[in-house]
């Protein structure tokens, strides 16, 4: 086994906390149109599926959005709603800072081009510790777990897939990354990270 030179992180549940009930409330108050309807027009319909994948760029992404649910939404009511779904979680921010003195750090969420815009305004914790390397799987026209992916993100990076931990709290997710090669931990709280990350010589003592 390489020794661990490149981290990649998943977002959601890992990074932050995703609250998909809030986004949809939000959605619901800004449009006028019900939860349920929200929910089937873009969830139960598979159309994040669609956006994650890579099919439609950001501003088709949009205008398809507010045609599924029936409202012309704008952007500032999209990002919004996006926003009050994300809760940072300070530990595992903390510790991605910590790691990227000593390895190359990123992330790697399944999500679409307009999140690649606007990651700034609907997670601006993010920026400060990963810098440019935030990457959303609609960039490499594959979704998480599909093998692709991972290897198309660690060949942006310059790594090696051997040579990079993936984190992730879907073992869906972690699996795809090992059939990529990739080592992986998958994650249940930023203490068993710090563990973890420590075993593969990540962490320095402090």
């Amino acid at each position: 086994m390489l020794p661990v030179s490149a981290v990649l992180f998943d977002m959601n549940e890992v990074l932050c906390h995703y609250d998909k009930a809030a986004r949809v409330t939000s959605l619901a108050h800004a449009s006028g149109q019900g939860p349920s309807l929200i929910e089937a027009a873009i969830w139960e319909a598979g159309y994040e599926d669609l956006g994650d994948s890579g099919a439609i760029d950001a501003e088709e992404y949009l205008r398809g959005f507010g045609q599924r649910i029936g409202y012309a939404l704008s952007l500032q009511e999209w990002v919004a709603a996006l926003r009050a779904a994300v809760t940072p979680i300070p530990d595992a921010l903390a510790l991605a800072a910590r790691i990227g003195r000593e390895a190359r750090i990123a992330v790697l969420t399944n999500n679409n081009l307009l999140v690649a815009r606007e990651i700034d305004a609907v997670f601006p914790e993010l920026r400060s510790v990963f810098s440019d390397t935030i990457f959303v799987s609609a960039e490499f026209r594959a979704r998480k777990p599909d093998p692709e992916v991972y290897l198309r993100c660690v060949a942006r990076l310059g790594v090696s897939p051997e040579a990079t931990l993936f984190v992730d709290d879907s073992p869906l997710n972690v699996a795809g990354a090992e059939q990529a090669r990739l080592q992986a931990h998958c994650y249940t709280n930023a203490k068993s990270l710090a563990e973890a990350l420590a075993g593969y010589g990540l962490l320095r003592q402090t």
